[in-house]
């Protein structure tokens, strides 16, 4: 009889089909979900994709967190090249594409497509090279227009401040380097010499200006009247410093020619000089209305108008004539005040504009010394030591002509005009460099200087940009800087929530 075989427990098996079950379920819903993160992986990064090149197509600027917004091209800048219509080449040698001085460059294209910026390579651009003398190694800017070109060097772009902190001048010099490439009249300035101790050469006491004047868009040398014999027919504006000696009659009488035929003046009078002895130098000044100067200082009270503690250093708050535009004070060290014959500026044709007003409580005093307070015999102020003289030469037109000519004898009048200073050594090397004392920041006074001489030159419309470089570094955001934070701020962060908001709903669903 055979034994029955035993069976096995059927439990077994079903526990087996069950854990198969629950495998294949946990493999599925795992492939599900690891399906879905890849997906949702790739929509991610498409988006980011997306994002970043519609944030490449905006071009947006970097931004500037300087006050001064040194790396930001200034209104003016735009202004002033905003009209060109030659083409102008703005090469960078030894520049990453990437530097902050191309950066700059690159808005030049965007106020005017006619300037073209290109970073170059010596190795590649040999005509560059061979023409301008330049290598990778020069680090060089080449602006370009035709025939004429400027370079500007590393050691060019910039400066210290009384601080002897960097001062960034890379605008300062492209803007102007684009005005002397592209402007069609170069303005002609003489400096008279053969009367004065003042020069423009080393050690002359304006060599410092001299090389602010190399970026302005004129041409500027000396004149000895005695050497020449005449002043030239093509001089812009005639530059008198602190005359030590008396004009001889050649001197004296080309420069009355000069003023009578519309000459422009700028006349910087030191306030140690005493001009009673000076004859043919106060007949000049005397055409203009001006008395002869007087040895003496201006000196003011107010401490807040002071600075180094000294009375004798004033620091005055400019006016609002054009010269000054768009600066806000200067300071004069020991000036003296300029004597205006006011009954007789009529008589002459002349109106006057000042440029520098002393306080109500400053003081002239002959006898000088430094103090602040006046004393018997100091006259009482306050004083222009700085202003601008326009004499009235002739309406253009013939006495005997009908009235119907009145308005246009006007715009045909003939004017001579004279810009002074009680003051030269305002400009001197010792104080337009800051040498006087490094808590006093003088920038002012060589822009004063600058803006005077392209007033004269009637090339205001080419003064050179000038930057207020006494300002903190805080950031102050422009309009445009503020809506690139507002991108970076609220729409990345509101794209990556609404990612989030729909992975969160498509894994709701699936559930």
């Amino acid at each position: 009889m055979k034994e029955k075989k035993e069976k096995k427990p059927a439990k077994n098996t079903n526990k087996e089909k069950f854990g198969t079950k629950f495998l294949n379920t946990i493999k599925k819903k795992w492939l599900i979900s690891g399906t879905n993160t890849l997906l949702l992986i790739a929509i991610l990064v498409a988006i980011v994709i997306l994002i970043n090149s519609a944030v490449q197509s905006l071009d947006l600027t970097p931004i500037d967190c300087t006050s001064n917004k040194e790396y930001t091209l200034t209104n003016e800048s735009k202004d002033r090249v905003k009209n060109i219509n030659s083409d102008v080449n703005i090469y960078f040698v030894g520049y990453e594409d990437s530097a902050t001085q191309v950066n700059l460059a690159k808005q030049y294209n965007k106020a005017n497509s006619k300037l073209n910026v290109e970073v170059i390579d010596t190795n590649e651009r040999t005509d560059i090279a061979s023409k301008y003398n330049v290598t990778n190694d020069s680090k060089a800017i080449i602006i370009e227009n035709g025939e004429k070109s400027k370079t500007l060097y590393s050691d060019d772009l910039y400066t210290y401040d009384s601080s002897y902190q960097t001062i960034d001048l890379t605008e300062e010099k492209i803007t102007s380097a684009i005005l002397n490439v592209t402007s069609e009249k170069i303005a002609n300035v003489y400096f008279l010499s053969g009367y004065s101790d003042y020069s423009l050469e080393y050690s002359g006491g304006m060599y410092y200006l001299a090389s602010y004047l190399k970026d302005e868009v004129l041409n500027y040398q000396t004149l000895d009247i005695l050497v020449k014999g005449s002043i030239p027919e093509d001089c812009d504006t005639l530059v008198i410093t602190t005359p030590k000696k008396d004009f001889d009659e050649l001197t004296t009488n080309e420069i009355t020619k000069y003023i009578n035929n519309g000459g422009k003046i700028l006349w910087l009078n030191a306030s140690y000089s005493e001009q009673k002895d000076l004859p043919n130098v106060n007949k000049i000044l005397a055409l203009y209305g001006i008395n002869p100067f007087e040895v003496g200082y201006v000196y003011e009270t107010d401490n807040s108008r002071t600075a180094l503690g000294y009375a004798s250093c004033i620091v005055e708050d400019l006016g609002s004539t054009d010269i000054a535009k768009k600066l806000t004070d200067a300071v004069l060290l020991n000036a003296t005040k300029i004597n205006v014959n006011t009954d007789e500026l009529t008589n002459l044709g002349v109106t006057e504009q000042a440029i520098i007003s002393t306080s109500s409580t400053s003081y002239f005093r002959k006898n000088v010394s430094n103090t602040a307070s006046g004393t018997d015999g100091d006259e009482q102020g306050g004083f222009t030591v700085g202003g601008i003289f326009t004499k009235k030469i002739s309406n253009g037109t013939e006495e005997n002509e009908d009235e119907t000519s009145e308005n246009n004898s006007e715009e045909n009048a003939i004017t001579s005009t004279l810009v002074i200073f009680g003051d030269n050594n305002f400009v001197s090397d010792i104080q337009i460099t800051s040498q006087v004392n490094p808590m006093v920041f003088l920038a002012n006074n060589k822009d004063l200087m600058l803006n005077s001489i392209a007033y004269l030159t009637n090339n205001d419309e080419d003064i050179t940009i000038r930057k207020d470089y006494t300002k903190s570094s805080d950031f102050t955001p422009t309009d445009g800087q503020k809506l690139t934070i507002v991108r970076i701020i609220f729409i990345v962060p509101i794209a990556i929530i609404l990612l989030g908001f729909i992975v969160w709903q498509v894994r709701r669903r699936k559930k």
